[in-house]
């Protein structure tokens, strides 16, 4: 076989693989948002984009995996925001930062729960957004700890950002969360005042 001749079919199968990435996509977010995560099947998502499971698995091992995909493009979207508001507030106080952060943080855990934890139901679900090794996870924590360390620096006292960065995403997780807002009761605006008044001096 010629090299051009390789070349042709190695194109077609790239563009194939895409094209199936997409249909696998946009089949996971139709059946997820009509019947939630945890009642969608691997196989279910292949019959909805016309596909054979086998394709399917070779992309994605589980449907944590896929979840994981799916919400790639609103944790960019998540992050564009946060980078918005932070050049917008630049001249706020840190504490006030750190509280807008956790405002727009909010919204997006309560549409987005299902997807990054990759469906409770799931025996290899795994916990998305809080694992260091999530460049979710990674990032929250950077941002965290650039603005414990100024309101440090304000302070004049010992620094202990890491902890607090750690502390703090350990009380966003999940299932924390849903804990306080399910168990205890609390209502999204009282979760974020709680948190600000724990690990936020002055707010």
């Amino acid at each position: 076989m010629s090299e051009e001749i390789k070349a042709i079919q190695s194109r077609i199968e790239r563009r194939d693989a895409a094209e199936n990435r997409q249909r696998i996509l946009v089949a996971a977010h139709k059946l997820f948002e009509q019947n939630g995560v945890d009642q969608v099947s691997m196989n279910q998502i292949a019959a909805e984009a016309q596909i054979g499971p086998g394709t399917l698995y070779r992309r994605y091992a589980n449907k944590a995996e896929l979840c994981l995909d799916l919400i790639k493009d609103s944790v960019v979207r998540f992050f564009e925001d946060i980078e918005q508001y932070l050049l917008q507030n630049q001249q706020e106080p840190p504490d006030q930062r750190l509280k807008g952060i956790l405002k727009i943080f909010m919204p997006f855990i309560e549409k987005k729960a299902q997807l990054l934890t990759g469906g409770k139901g799931s025996a290899s679900a795994q916990r998305l957004p809080y694992q260091s090794q999530n460049p979710l996870y990674n990032k929250m924590h950077q941002i965290a700890v650039e603005l414990f360390d100024e309101m440090a620096a304000a302070d004049h006292p010992s620094p202990n950002s890491i902890f607090k960065a750690d502390m703090l995403l350990i009380a966003i997780s999940i299932d924390s969360y849903f804990y306080q807002r399910d168990v205890r009761g609390y209502s999204p605006d009282e979760i974020l005042e709680h948190l600000c008044s724990t690990f936020i001096k002055g707010v």
